[in-house]
Order: C-alpha cells, then structure tokens, then sequence
C-alpha cells in the first residue's frame, strides 16, 4: 500500500525519498509538488521561478523525473541545464535516487550512462547543456533547470539569442505532441528564457513565481514582507535576510531584485543607476510633500508610430529627505483623452497634491496653463517653462537616484519607468525621465507662485 500511495502521490513520494536525511517538505515546496503533480496528472507548460538555494531543483530536476517514470514507465525526458556538466549532475542525483528506491519505484536501471540512460520498464533520459545538440530522441517531457550560468552570460544580446534559438530550433522540435515543458530558474534578465516566452506564450505557461520576500496576495498566504522559507529550522529565511543587507551594503540592488525577487531590472545607464532605486511593497503614509508633475505628448498616436507619451510621475519628499515615486500614469492620445486623464488623475491625487504644468514658450503655453489651471479648480497647479538640456535638468534627479535616496512603489509601470531611466539619454522616449526631473525639482525648490482657481468661481 506504502509503494502504490508512493507512485500516485508525488508529495508522499518526497517524504519517503527524503525521510533518511531527516529533510520535510517545507510550504514553498508543498506548493511547487502540488503543480508537478498537475504536470503529471493533465500535462502542460510550468515554469518556476525562486531565489537560489531555496531546494527548487531538488524537487522539480530529482525526485520528480525519478518519480514520474514510475507513474509512465515508458517515458523519455529531456533533462537540460546551462552547461552540460550541471545537466549530468541532475542526472547522477537520479541515478543514485532510483538506486536507492528501486522497490518503492518499481524499476532500476539498465543502462547507466550518466549523460542518456534506460530504466529497466523502458523509460530514457538525456541530459544535455544549454546550446548543446539535442539528437536521437523525441520527448515526453523536457525539464530546462537554470539556463543562465552568470550575469554576463545574462546581459549579453548574443547568448539571449543564442539560448532562445537553442530552445525553438533543438528543443522545441525534439517534443513529441502533446509534450509538458518545466522551466525552473532563477531570473536573470529581462530577456532571458523565462521573459522571452513569457513575452511571447505566457498564455501557455503556468508560472510558480515566489520571491524572496512576499508581496501583497503572496500564493503561500505569507505577509507581505515576511521572507521565504520561514518554516522550519533550516535557516533559509535568516540567510536571505544577511544576503540582502550585503547586497544594500554594496550596491547590489540589481542583483537581488533580479536573482532573489524575480524581479529582474535593466542594467545602468549612463546617467541613472536605477540598481540603487529600492522597490517598496508597501509605502509610507503619503506625508511631506506631493507633486504630480506632468511632460505632455506634442502630438497624439497615429497607426504604429513609436510617438511619445504624456506621463504624469507622483512623487513625495519624505520628512527624513528621502524620495518615493508613488505613481506614474502614461498614455498615448489625443488632446481630449490627455486633459481626461490628467483631471482624473488630479481628482485621485486628492487637493494636497501640488499638480506641476510645463509651459511652453509663447503666448499658446500661456494659454494651455491657464486652460488646465481651470480644469483644477480647487488644485494648487504650478508651471514653469523648460530651460537647459534635458541631461541637465535630470542631473539633480540622478544624483539622489545614485546615492540610494530614491524608491518607487511596486507596481505595473515599473518596467518602463526603470527602462527609460536606464537608457537615458540615448533612449527613443525619455517622457518619464522629463516628468520625474521636473517633480524631483518641484519639490526641492520653494513653492512657485500657484494658480488655484477656487471650486466656487467655476461653479458661477
């Protein structure tokens, strides 16, 4: 009874396999052997994304493809890993985990070639490195476990090209119909395996995201805040804990959002080292200073041409000095949808928040002003025309972003926000950069002569 409940129940399996190290299953990896369960039972696409160390690969490169072909003896897998070294590690840990069980599993093994072998019931396996051929077998099953050997590696345009050729022209074609994929990694970049066929099939996939530190709706119903693997006496989440403080202490941000937040950044650029820009899964009470300042779009989206945006950044000086980008809202359209947007957007912010106008030269940005002063009634409304390059009116901002003293809300614009920082200014856009410049300026320099309109004269 023992060894069937072992063959169905892939939990139960772990904990017989694992019971002579005195290892058990903690919460994180309950919930990634419920999801190869799901694999196992009804097929399909997973990835998995945790932070290093966090067992991962035990489970999902080991014990699951040794457990699987007990559930269909027959099975042929493909087991591939950045170097072709790494892959043959996964395949010994197999080996000598089906030597070990053999009773329990029902087979042994027949041919034990550490780079392709065959059970005794006619399943195979093939490891095989990143870039690597792929020959001589169709699959059942691929497990693709830590494609990214190191940050070079990550940052590189040619080894993204390389591994996602590797994964559509060898991969891919090697997959009998109906085949189930598993991609567990540790995120690298935003171009990585994992983000490019997110970008590309994310519909296919289901995705097991846990980062180091839980966000709000976190799927193990931690709190935000709260590190993984508190459970047990292992010591994983005092680890994390040590890890990050060295990564704060030297500047590491980028690493650490990326590897153990799964929340991978672009690189630096030459103004802006958006690696020191701290992401905040809760903010503060909204105290201090609030500017919403504005860079408007000169001309509205038309077909597929890459126009600019208009963008609104909400930023706040914290009463310790420090700065928080608390909101950003963007949009492409025309002068009717772009004056919505900014009343609605000032009517959220709420009548403490300072609105900030550009003014464009002329009697026209005068006009422009006065018509959106206006349309705020009730709202402070600040504006001042554009004067210098726009690298010298983003160098104050750049300044603080590069010490530390700036961090933005977690959130859906994040992505371009940091983007834009991080190519300015050789960037296509640099809309953000503009509104956040001209909010980080509102708010270190004395209040401007406001123009408010009182709520009762528009009402006459």
């Amino acid at each position: 009874m023992h060894r069937r409940k072992c063959r169905s129940d892939f939990l139960t399996f772990c904990r017989h396999a694992l019971a002579p190290s005195g290892q058990e299953p903690a919460a994180h990896h309950k919930l990634l052997i419920a999801e190869l369960q799901r694999i196992a039972d009804h097929g399909g696409r997973l990835m998995v994304f945790m932070p290093p160390g966090s067992a991962k690969s035990t489970y999902s490169s080991v014990l699951f493809p040794a457990w699987y072909l007990s559930r269909k003896p027959r099975l042929t897998m493909i087991g591939a890993s950045h170097t072709a070294s790494l892959a043959e590690l996964f395949s010994r840990r197999i080996i000598s985990l089906v030597r070990d069980n053999a009773d329990v599993l029902g087979y042994d093994m027949e041919r034990r070639a550490v780079s392709d072998w065959d059970t005794t019931t006619g399943g195979q396996y093939k490891s095989a490195g990143v870039k690597g051929p792929i020959t001589g077998r169709r699959a059942d099953l691929a497990i693709i476990d830590d494609p990214v050997k190191s940050r070079k590696d990550a940052d590189s345009p040619s080894y993204q090209d390389d591994t996602w050729s590797w994964y559509l022209a060898d991969v891919r074609t090697r997959l009998k119909p109906g085949a189930a994929v598993i991609l567990i990694m540790t995120r690298w970049h935003e171009s990585d395996l994992g983000g490019r066929l997110l970008e590309t099939q994310g519909a296919d996939w289901k995705v097991v995201k846990l980062p180091a530190t839980a966000l709000e709706n976190d799927p193990l119903g931690r709190k935000p805040g709260e590190l993984l693997w508190s459970d047990g006496s292992y010591g994983y989440a005092g680890e994390l804990a040590r890890i990050k403080a060295e990564y704060e202490a030297t500047g590491a941000m980028r690493e650490w959002q990326a590897l153990y937040e799964q929340d991978p950044r672009p690189g630096e650029g030459a103004l802006f080292k958006t690696g020191q820009i701290r992401v905040l899964d809760a903010l503060p009470p909204p105290t201090g200073r609030l500017v919403r300042a504005w860079d408007l779009a000169a001309t509205e989206q038309v077909g597929s041409r890459d126009s600019d945006w208009t963008v609104g950044v909400l930023m706040q000086k914290t009463p310790d000095g420090a700065f928080i980008v608390r909101d950003v809202v963007r949009i492409r359209g025309g002068p009717d949808e772009v004056e919505a947007t900014i009343v609605a957007t000032a009517s959220q912010d709420g009548q403490t928040v300072t609105v900030s106008l550009p003014q464009d030269p002329g009697q026209a940005g005068k006009g422009q002003v006065l018509y959106f002063t206006r349309k705020l009634a009730g709202r402070r409304v600040e504006s001042s025309p554009e004067t210098g390059s726009k690298e010298t009116r983003a160098a104050p901002f750049a300044s603080q972003v590069n010490v530390g003293n700036v961090s933005i809300a977690r959130a859906a614009w994040n992505r371009p926000f940091l983007d834009e920082l991080s190519a300015f200014p050789a960037a296509r856009h640099d809309d953000c950069v503009d509104a956040a410049s001209r909010a980080f300026v509102a708010l270190i320099s004395p209040p401007a002569p406001a123009k408010t309109v009182p709520i009762s004269i528009m009402a006459r």
